[in-house]
């Protein structure tokens, strides 16, 4: 069970939206204006696999779909970014191993163009994750079959070429641009990995679950960096656990939530699998007085036993939606960062605005 924590000045509202299929990730779409807002959902049902981009009613925060696009097999992972000339890129990895850029038009979000490397180019089975660098030049994927890759967009298509092969001894789950040059990847074992390109033969610096009270069979879901602290690796994965790894000090992690709560100053936003975790840049920290780029920032999670919260450094988290099913995915709005959009595993897409 969630612990609610401080409660917000004002609950944030609440509108639930039923589909008529299973949604596996939703994202809000980046648009160069405030007046025309857009949803990315990947659906999955017994028949087919489909990506269908929703436009937003600001009025009424109803969805209504605007353009459908077939994917070879089920969307494993969804990113959403902006080109530098402002085009909307959509990057969708598959089940079966393939990877597709779609190209989104700037005003009414109609799908324009798709590049894609197909199947076992890339990875044996299911692409785990796909990352997409800022500006849109280079991807990073990993999987499950211990390969790490980068695609490039070039003028003519994609490139791609791999950084590293474990051949199935590491598995990956999850991958995070934090600069340029250098990405992280999380694992079982509630492991990270840290990479340069300017380093190659893999990992440049590793960390290992070693410290969870010996429950080293823990998966970390998902990742994320901060633009401002581009040295703390923010993870999310089982047991409801959340911790950050600062690669200045690497012996040990900083828990935010989950197995590390034996610790009476440290609370747990939940108990079950952390499926997404994101830096929230909404809520502000609530202790001003120490802003040191040591202290963790603000995040938003979302897991298996229905919790929507947002977690702080030795605070109690707050729950912002607590639901009877898992909710798989979240998004914050880039522009709009009160408002947060999530999939629910019982078909439905809830749309949260807070005050």
């Amino acid at each position: 069970m969630a612990i609610t924590g401080t409660a917000l000045p004002e609950p944030p509202q609440i509108h639930r939206l039923p589909q008529s299929k299973y949604i596996d990730a939703v994202r809000w779409l980046p648009q160069r204006t405030a007046f025309n807002r857009f949803a990315v959902l990947a659906l999955f049902d017994s028949h087919s696999p489909s990506l269908e981009i929703h436009s937003l009613n600001p009025q009424t925060l109803t969805l209504t779909p605007n353009s459908t696009w077939t994917p070879p097999s089920r969307i494993s992972s969804l990113r959403t970014f902006q080109t530098p000339t402002h085009k909307p890129l959509i990057a969708a990895a598959t089940f079966s191993g393939s990877l597709h850029l779609l190209f989104a038009n700037a005003v009414d979000a109609s799908l324009e163009s798709e590049c894609s490397v197909p199947d076992k180019d890339l990875h044996v089975g299911p692409v785990s994750c796909v990352d997409v660098m800022d500006g849109g030049a280079e991807c990073v994927t990993v999987g499950e079959d211990g390969r790490v890759n980068l695609v490039g967009v070039t003028g003519s298509g994609l490139s791609h070429r791999r950084v590293f092969d474990s051949n199935g001894l590491v598995s990956y789950t999850t991958a995070k641009w934090a600069s340029p040059v250098e990405f992280a990847t999380g694992g079982y074992g509630f492991s990270l990995q840290w990479w340069d390109q300017r380093k190659p033969g893999g990992a440049v610096s590793q960390f290992k679950g070693n410290w969870a009270q010996g429950t080293t069979s823990g998966i970390v879901h998902s990742i994320d960096i901060h633009p401002s602290r581009k040295h703390t690796c923010l993870a999310g994965g089982s047991l409801g656990t959340v911790f950050a790894w600062d690669l200045r000090w690497q012996q040990q992690p900083i828990i935010l939530s989950g197995i590390g709560a034996g610790d009476a100053a440290i609370h747990s936003a939940s108990e079950s699998e952390v499926w997404e975790v994101q830096y929230d840049c909404y809520t502000k920290s609530t202790n001003t007085g120490n802003i040191s780029s040591s202290r963790i920032l603000p995040a938003m999670i979302c897991s298996e036993d229905g919790i929507l919260a947002v977690v702080e450094q030795d605070e109690e988290p707050v729950e912002l939606l607590a639901e009877p099913c898992a909710i798989n995915s979240f998004d914050i709005d880039r522009e709009n960062p009160s408002d947060m959009i999530c999939s629910l595993e019982w078909e439905s897409i809830a749309i949260l605005t807070r005050p």
